[in-house]
């Protein structure tokens, strides 16, 4: 197996993982009320992708950063390989250190 394929079988595996967390592990909405209002600046469009449209991408040979936005003790239960941790109140501190040349997928 080549670097790619372990890579790439390791976010599978990681991503069947999470999907089978028991309820305790996945992220709690309620513990972020102060996020709900925000808006994003008008030069920000998101766009929403199912876990295996990220496989898709990682397939075709995409490099996204993986950034888990929940709380660091969210995280710690369980994360994406290789996915870096940024709570969303800290976030916007780590916004600039994420380099524009990559696709970004948030979590």
């Amino acid at each position: 197996m080549n670097v790619a394929s372990v890579r790439l079988a390791t976010l599978l595996g990681a991503a069947l993982l999470i999907s089978a967390l028991p309820p305790s592990a996945i992220a709690d909405p309620s513990k972020y009320p102060q996020f709900a209002q925000q808006k994003l600046p008008d030069n920000v469009t998101p766009t929403f992708i199912s876990i295996d449209e990220l496989v898709a991408q990682v397939r075709a040979g995409e490099k996204p950063i993986i950034i888990d936005v929940r709380t660091a003790e969210e995280y710690q239960e369980a994360h994406i390989v290789s996915a870096a941790s940024a709570p969303l109140a800290e976030f916007k501190s780590y916004v600039k250190s994420i380099p524009r040349d990559r696709p970004v997928v948030l979590y």
